[in-house]
This record gives C-alpha cells, structure tokens and sequence, in this order.
C-alpha cells in the first residue's frame, strides 16, 4: 500500500475563466427576480437567454461583469444586491477564488405578460 503525497506535493488545479463565467451565470439566473430576455438577431426571435457575464482577474482574485434582465416592476436595488451576494457565494464556494468585484448591468425590465392565444 502505497502513502498518499503530502498535500503540497499533490499538483495545482486550475480552474478555467469559462468554468467561473459559467458558475456566475447560473447562480445569477437563480436569484429571484431575476428572468430570460428574447434572444433577437435581424429581427428574428431565436429563443431566451438568462444572465450573461465576462471574468477578468489575475490569481486568485476575479472580476465579474453581469448582464441581467429583471421583472417589471421589481426592487432593482435589493435584486442587485441579492445578485451580488449569491454569485460571490456561489464562485467562492465552488472555485476558492475570491471575488475582488462585481458590476451588473440590468440591460431589461421585463413584465410578465399573459399568453394571447391558449
């Protein structure tokens, strides 16, 4: 039976930016108040997309850049601080990065609308 390494001899593991980008985005979409905008190109509907986001960052330390559509008529201040602190939690948690900061951009208020034809 062979004895395990001790732990700094064990190797690195590197977590990729899309990794993290991706952790950001799902743990965004989650927060509640938080909804998928219509995805459009030349006019065209091509489906809904959720939250979107870009990591910068050096080290340990990573830098977010939200992107999010919310419901209308919704508290944008509390959703963006709850937005905040569930994706912080969310990447720290999962990549033991630390998030130096996080900018949202709320590109859409979105009302529910009720279907027109059922």
């Amino acid at each position: 039976m062979t004895v395990p390494a001790e732990p700094e001899d064990r190797g690195t593991l590197t977590i990729a930016p899309s990794v993290v980008r991706k952790i950001a985005q799902h743990a965004a979409d989650q927060v509640d108040g938080t909804t998928r905008a219509e995805r459009r190109i030349a006019g065209l509907g091509l489906g809904t997309h959720g939250a979107s986001a870009k990591v910068g960052g050096e080290g340990n330390d990573v830098d977010l850049l939200l992107d999010v559509a919310l419901h209308y008529p919704a508290p944008v201040r509390r959703i963006v601080g709850d937005l905040r602190t569930r994706v912080t939690e969310e990447v720290e948690r999962i990549t033991s990065y630390q998030v130096r900061d996080i900018s949202v951009t709320v590109s859409a208020l979105l009302p529910d609308i009720a279907p027109r034809v059922r």
